[in-house]
C-alpha cells in the first residue's frame, strides 16, 4: 500500500491558505512552495504527497480514489453529490449562491421561470422546494449577460463580493446557502487509512477551532 497520503488540493489563490494550514497541522511539504510547474509534491518525512487539481475535479480525484483527501467548496459537493465523506468545514473560501435578477426585477408567478446558471442541480432542488416552475438554461460562464440580453429572468451563480453583478446592473434576491471550503476523504480510504486521515482531520479542525 502507498505509505505517503495522496491529497488534491485546488489550483489558485485557496489552494495556497489550505496547503498553509495543512502544513501547519503538521504535514509541510516546502517543494511546494518552490515557484515550478510541477503538478506533485512530495515529502516522505511528512507521509504526505501533494498534488495541485482545478478546483471542480478535486472531489473526482478524491471519489476515486486517486487522492485519499481533499479540499472542495461546499457548491461543487451539492451540485455533483460525490460519494466522499466531507470530514471538516475548513471555514474559508467563503461565499454564497444566490439568485440575482436585474434590479427592480418582479418574478410573475404565472410564467414559468427562466433560470441560467452552471449549477443546475442545486437551482433545481432550490426552485422545487419552492415549489415553482422553472426552465433551466446550462451555461458555463459569463452567466450575468443572460438576463441582460433576455435570454433569462434570473441566474443562480456563486457571489463573493457582488462587484460583478453590480457592475451590470444585477442584484441579489435571495441567498440559497452559504459556501465554504470543506475537507473531504475517500471513502475506502478512510476505512484503511483512519488514524492518518483522523490525525490530518484533528490538526486542521484546531487550526479551524482557534481562528
Amino acid at each position: 500500500m502507498d505509505k505517503m497520503l495522496n491529497i488534491a488540493l485546488p489550483k489558485g489563490r485557496l489552494g495556497e491558505k489550505v496547503y498553509a494550514m495543512f502544513a501547519e497541522a503538521g504535514f509541510p511539504c516546502p517543494q511546494i512552495l518552490e515557484n515550478s510547474r510541477k503538478l506533485i509534491f512530495e515529502n516522505p518525512e511528512a507521509g504526505v504527497r501533494y498534488f495541485w487539481v482545478k478546483p471542480s475535479d478535486v472531489a473526482i480525484y478524491v471519489e476515486r480514489g486517486a487522492a485519499d483527501v481533499g479540499v472542495a467548496g461546499k457548491d461543487i459537493l451539492l451540485e455533483y453529490r460525490p460519494e466522499v465523506y466531507e470530514l471538516l468545514d475548513m471555514k474559508c473560501g467563503a461565499c454564497r449562491m444566490a439568485v440575482a435578477a436585474p434590479k427592480g426585477y418582479q418574478d410573475d408567478r404565472i410564467r414559468t421561470l427562466r433560470v441560467a446558471t452552471k449549477f443546475t442541480e442545486i437551482a433545481k432542488d432550490y426552485y422545487a422546494s419552492l415549489g415553482r416552475d422553472i426552465e433551466l438554461i446550462h451555461l458555463n460562464g459569463s452567466i450575468e449577460l443572460a438576463p441582460i440580453l433576455g435570454l433569462s429572468d434570473v441566474i443562480v451563480d456563486i457571489v463573493e463580493t457582488g462587484t460583478t453583478l453590480k457592475e451590470n446592473n444585477l442584484e441579489v434576491i435571495s441567498t440559497i446557502v452559504p459556501i465554504t471550503a470543506r475537507l473531504i476523504a475517500n471513502r475506502a480510504s478512510y476505512k484503511f487509512r483512519k488514524r492518518e486521515i483522523m490525525k490530518l482531520q484533528e490538526g486542521l479542525s484546531a487550526l479551524v477551532s482557534a481562528e
